[in-house]
């Protein structure tokens, strides 16, 4: 089983080069993030004529969330849990073959002398506690999807010193993402490249693309009896130099089937 996290910054304006790589790439199951388009208008119909059901959770022109997948799609959830006041759209979490996935778009948390580092620090304790007192004790294989928006170490940007101070590297949005690592909970490409300089997220300014500086921030995050599976995870680099990209790239990584 072949699952990708893929943060498309506007489904309907990156449409051609979305499908083009569902054709290209043909994941068994897709974990979108920033589609940015109410789910009434996401474009189901040309998507649905690739063979993936659809599951969308959207709002008017900001963040989005979204799962694609070849077979059937049960118990979705819309919306992390523990702050029912929480209007933005930011997770979708549901069942296929088996499976427990989640596409995330975690806050970004700039700039850190604003109410934006909080709330990005709240949402990763509440996500913390999802993780800790639900899906981990289910005991289901799960796959937790998407743009976190952390650099988990400074092997994993371009420029640790002039990023420092960004809430993406800051120790308190790192902690946490350690967290949940340290409750058996498997990075998925970390776990299996060794490299530095890898990434999966280029700025649209200052040439970041061409030079490749970028920062590594999409991630699949595995629970132990998914790692337990788990053959390969690769950053799929070249939708990135297309015409009209996203300013990022897919990851994906591959399952094989339960035993």
């Amino acid at each position: 089983m072949k699952i990708a996290t893929f943060n498309v910054n506007s489904v309907k304006a990156r449409l051609p080069r979305l499908l083009e790589w569902l054709e290209d790439s043909r994941p068994d199951i897709v974990l979108l993030q920033e589609t940015k388009t109410v789910s009434a208008e996401f474009p189901r119909l040309e998507i649905d004529a690739l063979g993936y059901n659809i599951e969308t959770h959207g709002q008017k022109s900001y963040n989005g969330v979204a799962i694609l997948s070849r077979a059937p799609i049960e118990d979705v959830m819309c919306g992390l849990p523990g702050d029912r006041g929480d209007e933005q759209a930011r997770y979708i979490e549901a069942t296929i073959a088996g499976i427990r996935v989640a596409s995330i778009y975690l806050p970004n948390g700039n700039p850190t002398d604003s109410d934006k580092f909080p709330y990005k620090l709240a949402w990763m304790d509440r996500l913390i506690a999802h993780v800790r007192d639900t899906l981990l004790p289910a005991e289901q294989p799960f796959v937790l999807g998407g743009d976190y928006n952390v650099v988990p170490s400074d092997d994993d940007v371009y420029d640790p010193q002039g990023w420092a101070d960004d809430a993406l590297c800051r120790p308190e949005s790192r902690a946490r993402f350690r967290t949940i690592l340290n409750f058996g909970v498997t990075e998925a490409w970390r776990a299996l490249h060794r490299e530095i300089g890898a990434y999966s997220f280029w700025d649209y300014q200052r040439g970041r693309w061409s030079r490749d500086e970028g920062v590594r921030i999409d991630h699949l995050l595995l629970s132990p009896q998914a790692a337990d599976r788990l053959v390969a995870c690769e950053i799929d680099r070249a939708p990135r130099g297309k015409e009209k990209a996203s300013d990022h790239t897919p990851v994906w990584c591959e399952l094989a089937d339960a035993a």
